[in-house]
């Protein structure tokens, strides 16, 4: 028990807090202004201003808490303390562009050498360089070219109106849901080329997949992501996509709240799509609006980044070689002069093709080298000059020994193979991350400021490139080179993988070194259950399938709290959802019918009338399947009307009180009061409450102030502190 007495105020030293709704030592509540302004910028990221008020408000609120970044020490990731000897099946599930998928390809390849099952589920572009590693390969929809395209036209992460006019978004959002029902897919469908059964026993990810932590709460199995740029809120830097510009005195505290309001705007643009994901395919809840940003962080998922600590050392805040035959001709273009310098935009897709190359063109003769143009995506290919060599697909980790020093878009791929071969580098970053390394290679003397690519010129591309050929460049780039290639980032991701792993709840109990699937209840005691050892007791009699079906074993198990804050705000939130979903369900009794009628009339004609005039609705019509279509609507619309009732029912006689009920647990929370753990059963609600009788009643005393109370034990108390 803590003892809140001896806290060194008195009645007369301590100042009440304000209402919450004022300012503090003001009269007037906050107005709109204070809060963060958000704008879309050129570049994919958001400029994000903080005024004075908002961030006097926030270091206000946070004034007692200490400041992480000084307190928190660097920790080694948990060690298991022994061998991992468990054979799993491990999907693997990434989103991006080729420099995504690659380093994922390397991890798989060292998880198969644990004995692992390891399934790569990306776009169907990558297939190649999936299986010719050895992995097996899923499709998850989703075309990275388009992608790639659309994020160069429209790089903000606030839509403009040129996008919502063109329809981009849509398509957009609709390229998410397929990779969100892929996702789904790859974690419990047979291989798509052998037909072999598979159902992951644990998830690997980056965090652009979205669907990573939402099919492991569905299978009930441990899920790991992993990223080339910063997704964990810290202290030490503002989140890259955020461009911040914070009016007050800690600035830390600016560069934390970035990645919040990140999150948001992603949330914002998603958040009913992977909702609506969550209830129809994997017949989960719906995360609320107030949970969904920040997901990943209040569920403590297992982060793991893949760059090196030579370029981006850790925040203290955050918790726990290829073989190549060149063509001919690239041999001899290297060996018939100085090295050259590389230039490649990669997987980006460029609008003005003819623009840049003619900048590049112009900044190679005025600088004297010799240049290595990759095609990339865009195809980029020039007049023939003796000085300059186009090449197609070419392995960086090769190419990259050849070469003086390196011009490229600023992937988190590219950059790191730059640095690792101690090569001097210019980043002119189209979106996302890429600004973000640009500054961090700059900082370190690797290279001059990144040029962004709509402010790219002759003589700005040509100033970095002789900076990138002078000593100083060379040698800061080796320093990192040399600390870079004393890691191994594969090795160290395999283990920080096993380590977070709940191996001993994973393991079967009959048969050692299997994963368990199932559970099996005899009496008291619980039997988790292997693939193997559940087919075995099945063929010899001891168990019967019936038994299995509703008792799928999770190894880790993921529960997602509504977080309320007091009775004020928790019954009107509750009551808005409940209204939302009556909403919902009043338009499906009208517009339910219509789809379930679309639907049969395009089976019965073989076509979809998707993007056709609307076809005239007549279920009265006399034809063979006339009556057939109106049994149909009708059921369609009662289905709709059943939800209705359900959603209101529960509303009134579920949501309402809960909501209310934890509210008021929320409540001493503000005072220094207990909370309890998570009560899934009336057992476990049975002790909390009869703790909490046992536990204290409040009492103030005249030398502690509201904050710091003291507790007296062995009397019952009810109702509020509950």
């Amino acid at each position: 028990m803590t003892d809140f007495t001896n806290t060194g105020f008195n009645n007369d030293s301590w100042d009440p807090p304000p209402p919450y709704e004022f300012i503090p030592g003001g009269d007037l509540p906050c107005p709109v202004s204070a809060f963060p302004a958000l704008q879309s910028t050129n570049d994919g990221r958001v400029d994000m201003r903080v005024g004075s008020r908002f961030s006097q408000n926030l270091e206000w609120l946070l004034r007692d808490q200490p400041d992480s970044t000084q307190t928190t020490q660097q920790t080694p990731p948990p060690s298991p303390g022994y061998d991992f000897d468990l054979h799993l099946n491990i999907v693997i599930q990434v989103v991006g562009s080729r420099g995504d998928v690659q380093p994922f390809v390397a991890l798989g390849t060292e998880l198969r050498k644990h004995g692992h099952r390891v399934r790569v589920a990306t776009h169907a572009m990558f297939e190649e360089l999936v299986t010719t590693a050895g992995l097996e390969f899923f499709s998850i929809g989703g075309d990275p070219v388009e992608l790639m395209s659309y994020m160069v036209r429209h790089p903000g992460m606030i839509p403009s109106i040129e996008s919502l006019r063109a329809g981009d978004i849509q398509r957009k959002r609709a390229s998410i849901a397929e990779i969100l029902d892929g996702c789904w897919r790859s974690c419990v469908e047979p291989d798509q080329r052998h037909n072999t059964p598979f159902v992951a026993d644990a998830i690997i990810a980056n965090p652009p997949s979205f669907g990573h932590v939402h099919c492991a709460q569905a299978l009930g199995v441990p899920v790991h992501l992993m990223f080339t740029m910063p997704w964990t809120s810290t202290r030490a830097f503002p989140h890259p996509l955020a461009n911040l510009k914070y009016s007050g005195n800690d600035s830390s505290l600016g560069n934390l709240i970035s990645y919040h309001f990140v999150e948001w705007l992603t949330w914002q643009g998603l958040g009913d799509l992977i909702n609506m994901w969550r209830r129809e395919v994997l017949n989960l809840d719906s995360i609320p609006a107030t949970e969904g940003p920040n997901l990943v962080e209040t569920l403590q998922v297992p982060f793991l980044y893949c760059w090196s600590s030579a370029l981006v050392p850790k925040p203290q805040d955050w918790g726990a070689h290829i073989v190549y035959e060149p063509p001919t001709e690239l041999e001899t273009f290297l060996q018939c002069g100085p090295p050259p310098i590389y230039i490649g935009f990669g997987s980006i897709v460029l609008e003005n093709v003819n623009g840049i190359l003619s900048v590049l063109l112009d900044a190679i003769e005025r600088t004297g080298v010799r240049a290595i143009i990759s095609r990339g995506w865009c195809h980029i290919q020039g007049d023939v000059n003796p000085n300059i060599y186009y090449i197609g697909d070419c392995p960086h980790e090769w190419l990259f020994q050849h070469v003086a020093a390196v011009v490229h878009h600023g992937g988190a791929g590219t950059t790191a193979c730059g640095l690792r071969n101690g090569k001097p580098t210019t980043i002119i970053p189209f979106f996302g991350d890429q600004p973000f390394w640009g500054s961090m290679i700059a900082a370190a003397g690797a290279g001059l400021e990144p040029i962004p690519h709509k402010r790219l010129t002759v003589e700005r591309l040509a100033d970095a490139i002789t900076y990138c050929l002078t000593p100083g460049a060379a040698a800061a780039a080796q320093v990192m080179a040399d600390r870079i290639n004393q890691e191994d980032g594969v090795r160290a991701a395999v283990k920080s993988f096993h380590a977070h792993l709940p191996r001993r709840d994973m393991e079967c109990d009959l048969v050692p070194g299997e994963p368990a699937v199932w559970k099996f209840k005899k009496g008291r005691r619980i039997v988790k259950l292997s693939k193997l050892a559940a087919m075995v007791l099945r063929n010899r009699g001891c168990l019967q399938e019936k038994h299995l079906q509703r008792s799928r074993y999770q190894t880790k198990s993921l529960s997602i709290d509504i977080r309320r804050w007091e009775p004020v705000t928790a019954i009107p939130s509750a009551s808005l959802s409940t209204m939302a979903g009556m909403a919902d369900a009043t338009a499906g009794i009208i517009i339910d019918p219509y789809k379930e009628y679309r639907r049969l009339r395009a089976t019965t004609e073989g076509s979809t009338t998707d993007g056709a005039a609307p076809v005239a609705i007549n279920p009265l019509k006399k034809d063979p399947n006339g009556s057939n279509y109106a049994k149909q609507m009708a059921i369609a619309s009662a289905i709709s009307l059943a939800k209705f009732l359900g959603r209101s029912s529960r509303g009134v006689f579920v949501d309402l009180p809960l909501a209310a009920a934890e509210g008021m647990r929320a409540v001493p929370r503000f005072y220094g009061g207990r909370e309890y753990g998570r009560i899934p059963s009336y057992k476990t609600g049975e002790v909390a409450w009869h703790w909490h009788g046992l536990y204290s009643r409040t009492v103030f005393t005249k030398d502690s102030p509201i904050s710091s109370f003291k507790r007296t034990t062995g009397r019952r108390s009810a109702g509020l502190w509950g």
